[in-house]
């Protein structure tokens, strides 16, 4: 058992009784429920783009962020969502549908086909994350400006060093 798990355990009576740590055990564990849940992913849904599901919601934000590395592939998409390849395709087939995604040749190899988001996918892309702000906003609009700052500079710092722990121990895991 780690060190601090240890410490914690054994609630040696040498070291001061620390709450602290076990509240944010218990608040992860709320935020997970609700993560878990997609609530604000089902709330953009709702305001944003009624008739998507929570599927074409993912492929869109992987689309997003596997294009700075360059061309997306489904097979791409499939691994970053860890999902089955014929699932992802599936998925991309209904967004290109819908005209949020298109497929075309690969500028590398006219073999290979990539997955390109277009300008419908740009807009509902903003929008979803613009209804992400605004159900933040409304969750810290009554918190004093400094709480918020801070707490955003906290927040990171532990998201940050989750997952650096996370990394570390899963070396198997893409980040």
């Amino acid at each position: 058992m780690n060190e601090a798990l240890n410490r914690i355990l054994s609630k040696n009576p040498a070291e001061p009784d620390d709450e602290s740590v076990p509240r944010i055990g218990r608040s992860m564990g709320r935020m997970r429920l609700m993560t878990g849940r997609r609530l604000i992913g089902r709330l953009a849904i709702q305001s944003a783009a009624p008739g998507l599901e929570l599927s074409h919601l993912d492929v869109l934000d992987a689309v997003r962020r596997a294009q700075s590395a360059g061309e997306v592939t489904v097979g791409m998409i499939a691994e970053m969502l860890r999902i089955d390849p014929s699932r992802a395709s599936r998925v991309v087939a209904e967004m290109v549908g819908r005209n949020v995604l298109r497929r075309e040749a690969s500028q590398a190899d006219a073999r290979r086909i990539v997955v390109v988001m277009t300008e419908v996918g740009q807009n509902l892309l903003a929008e979803i994350h613009a209804q992400k702000l605004a159900i933040i906003s409304e969750i810290v609009a009554d918190w004093p400006q400094e709480d918020i700052d801070r707490f955003a500079m906290l927040f990171e710092r532990f998201i940050a060093g989750y997952e650096a722990v996370f990394q570390s121990r899963d070396k198997d895991t893409p980040g």
